[in-house]
């Protein structure tokens, strides 16, 4: 099974432009995502499209393709870098893992985490999640919420809390249920993502402004793995 894990990095943010550029402890937040990834996987790139990023990428020494600046997400940028990345190398991928590119504090383990679902062949698409640790903030709507089935299926993404939790006061909820947090780190088989980026947006999507509803109400399953 051939993986490749692509970090889409934009710089255009209107809560923190130029993001992935910002410094950490010496070096800019897209290398320590690169090195990271690179600990995982033999093909990883950079999918961005700022010429600076490129630049940045280029001087630590990390692999780089430009892409439009008129994706709506993360996981259009990953199609269109796939599509790129495939004709260069002449190369033909089952898996693409997309890494965002301020997760400077993603663990190989957790990638491979990831990847380790697919070797089930109905898996269409992987993400991770973890329990809202002891005094983290639940109600957080910058904190996506999941709910599962009994196959480690996600039923719905939201950023307010579910489930209800009925006959308890709200500050009590997080004692009384076992809440999982989302992490935006996502795994698709090549041919689902392509299917997924050609989806117009949809109804709960733009409700929460979360783009892996859109799949859900398109008939797609989301497997779900819980890390720590």
């Amino acid at each position: 099974m051939k993986i490749l894990g692509i970090i889409p990095a934009r710089y255009a943010s209107t809560r923190f432009p130029g993001k992935p550029l910002a410094v950490i402890a010496g070096k800019p937040m897209i290398q320590w995502v690169y090195e990271r990834a690179s600990e995982t996987f033999e093909w990883c790139y950079v999918a961005t499209d700022n010429d600076t990023i490129k630049q940045a990428v280029e001087v630590f020494g990390g692999k780089v393709v430009m892409t439009s600046e008129l994706h709506r997400s993360g996981t259009d940028r990953c199609a269109e870098a796939l599509d790129i990345i495939q004709s260069e190398l002449n190369e033909q991928f089952d898996v693409v893992v997309n890494i965002q590119g301020d997760e400077p504090f993603i663990q190989p383990q957790q990638l491979n985490r990831v990847v380790s679902c697919f070797v089930n062949p109905d898996v269409q698409i992987a993400t991770l999640v973890k329990p809202f640790a002891p005094g983290e903030d639940v109600f957080n709507p910058n904190s996506p919420k999941v709910i599962l089935n009994r196959n480690s299926e996600a039923i719905y993404f939201s950023r307010s809390v579910i489930p209800y939790v009925r006959g308890k006061e709200q500050s009590q909820w997080p004692g009384s249920f076992r809440f999982l947090k989302h992490i935006g780190l996502y795994a698709y088989r090549t041919d689902i993502l392509h299917k997924i980026t050609r989806l117009q947006p949809s109804p709960l999507e733009l409700a929460e402004s979360l783009e892996q509803l859109r799949w859900l109400e398109n008939g797609y399953r989301i497997t779900v793995v819980e890390t720590d």
